[in-house]
């Protein structure tokens, strides 16, 4: 495949002047970053050109040949916004609803999903019916804190515990204040209303907080 960093050499040839007037210029590489070496080239009237220059160049301009993207025809046929009737039965009773062709498309596309996670939980099922067994976690040998492991992990299950705490916290910080509003300012008030307290992690909650002390330093 094309590499856009890979580093080529332009080669110039001129043919006899006072035979020829031909001109021709070649940009080669081997697209591994190695600049090609001199290379011979011979004019259309026969004669063999001569090598005038050779220059090495980063990044050439050549179409990159892009993957051929996968897409979809729609049919001509198709339209989203058609009614159509189809064959209802619920409860034993049969009905024919009348749907748009989208609507019908997104409750199939639901039923697939349900029919996916039921598969999903009962492949779940069918390895804890395993479990249960004389030789497994019916065994008397079996320790209680295996079997809630080994529940979890087919249940893809981390049982976690709530611990409440407390904690004290210094907060240092500075504030300007216009020199017209310095004497009436109301610092405990301020830091009161626009201190807050937050977690960056989500399995800790702050529940309540409170500014006790607030002083000018």
């Amino acid at each position: 495949m094309f590499d856009p960093s890979f580093t080529s050499t332009k080669h110039t040839f001129v043919c006899d002047p006072d035979e020829c007037d031909t001109l021709v210029e070649i940009t080669t590489s081997d697209k591994f970053g190695f600049p090609s070496g001199w290379i011979h080239n011979t004019c259309p009237c026969g004669r063999q050109m001569s090598l005038i220059s050779s220059t090495i160049e980063n990044n050439p301009t050549i179409e990159r040949q892009q993957p051929m993207e996968s897409t979809t025809t729609v049919p001509e046929t198709y339209n989203a916004n058609l009614l159509v009737t189809y064959k209802k039965i619920e409860n034993g009773e049969t009905s024919f609803p009348v749907i748009k062709v989208n609507d019908l498309e997104w409750t199939l596309e639901q039923a697939r999903r349900t029919d996916t996670r039921a598969n999903n939980l009962q492949s779940t099922i069918n390895k804890i019916i395993d479990c249960l067994t004389e030789d497994h976690w019916f065994n008397p040998n079996t320790e209680l804190s295996d079997v809630l492991e080994e529940l979890c992990e087919i249940l893809n299950h981390n049982p976690v515990k709530t611990v409440a705490w407390e904690a004290s916290i210094t907060v240092r910080g500075e504030v300007e204040v216009p020199l017209a509003e310095f004497e009436d300012f109301d610092m405990d008030s301020h830091i009161s209303e626009n201190l807050t307290i937050d977690s960056y992690d989500g399995n800790t909650t702050i529940d309540t907080y409170d500014v006790d002390y607030v002083t000018e330093r």
